[in-house]
């Protein structure tokens, strides 16, 4: 057999692994937080499962899995074993609840004939808003500071109206129903702007999935359903506390600003601008991009919202929390780039 084909779906399977143990939890860990008191863990699976398989089988039917995100990538001829390596050291970075980006760690991996051969070079690529190391890092860190401001503004203005009442008033019986509705309706579109930005991280093992096979790409979709059932049977796993600690996260109300926030967000950088306005957004709508920072700087913007208006002033723990996060991402980001540049330099 060829060893390639067997590099690609094990690369397959490991990167399916790390990318929903770390990416997805922060997409769904509201999601999961508010509502795994009231609900069976395979009720939220189910929910999420559907969303999942419709994105896919939808994406296969187009010829676009990836749903644009790779049109810049080429994909190698040969598989090698080196390969294996970044899903492998996502892995394990993930036991220890660090969130980290599965694009940088994955996706530049692909990127390696575009990165110089020398060391000066390779570290200017990384300011290079040209190169896609470059144009991902830039678009992920703007992506943080849009979803930072615009978390911050809005909790700002909306904390004594919601996340105070919230606080000192538990959600009754008679507004239940409304609220889980509201919510799931949210959390499915964050969850297919999720995977229309993430799935790329996946299926670029399989050169984007789309020339797979019914039965190969049938395989394909077990496997992730499957690997998603086991992370909402452990409750998200270790990433999980990165949500948890946060403000109230675990009222189904909270949650579900959240979500929409978060989606909103995702939605915007998908394109290169909006409704076809003249205006052009300062990155290209199909780069892939870091969502994770996205999400860290979505709860870093509300977290400091919420205390500016309950407490009048910013604590050292509240800050301690939102720096931690961010220097959490930027070991990531350390993390993929090195790695990235080692593999290179076997490479060469």
């Amino acid at each position: 057999m060829d060893f390639s084909i067997i590099v690609m779906w094990l690369g397959f399977i490991l990167a399916s692994y790390s990318v929903v143990g770390n990416d997805v939890i922060q997409t769904l860990g509201t999601f999961l937080t508010s509502n795994e008191k009231q609900m069976k863990w395979y009720v939220l699976w189910g929910f999420a499962a559907i969303i999942l398989t419709a994105a896919l089988f939808y994406g296969w039917q187009q010829g676009d899995i990836d749903y644009g995100r790779l049109d810049k990538f080429e994909m190698p001829n040969t598989y090698h074993w080196y390969y294996l390596l970044p899903p492998i050291v996502l892995l394990w970075i993930t036991r220890y609840g660090i969130p980290v980006s599965t694009t940088f760690m994955i996706l530049t991996l692909f990127s390696l004939q575009k990165i110089p051969n020398d060391l000066g070079s390779m570290l200017q690529s990384t300011f290079d808003t040209d190169a896609k190391l470059g144009g991902m890092i830039q678009k992920s860190i703007l992506g943080y500071m849009v979803a930072f401001v615009a978390a911050l503004v809005i909790y700002l203005l909306i904390t004594r109206l919601t996340e105070k009442y919230f606080l000192k008033n538990p959600l009754t019986k008679k507004w239940r129903p409304f609220w889980i509705g509201f919510q799931w309706f949210t959390t499915g579109f964050l969850w297919f702007q999720w995977l229309t930005q993430d799935l790329a991280n996946i299926y670029i093992y399989l050169r984007g999935g789309n020339q797979l096979s019914p039965v190969m790409f049938l395989v394909s979709v077990l496997i992730l359903l499957g690997l998603l059932a086991y992370i909402f049977y452990n409750r998200g796993g270790a990433v999980q506390g990165v949500v948890r600690e946060k403000t109230n996260t675990a009222d189904i109300r909270s949650a579900t600003f959240v979500d929409l926030i978060y989606a909103v967000v995702l939605w915007v950088f998908k394109y290169d601008n909006i409704l076809g306005f003249e205006y052009q957004f300062p990155w290209t709508g199909n780069l892939p991009m870091s969502t994770t920072w996205v999400f860290i700087g979505l709860l870093a913007g509300r977290e400091l919202g919420i205390r500016i208006n309950l407490d009048g002033k910013l604590n050292k723990n509240t800050l301690r929390m939102v720096f931690a996060d961010l220097g959490k991402v930027f070991f990531g980001l350390l993390v993929s780039v090195v790695l990235v540049f080692i593999i290179k330099l076997l490479a060469t």
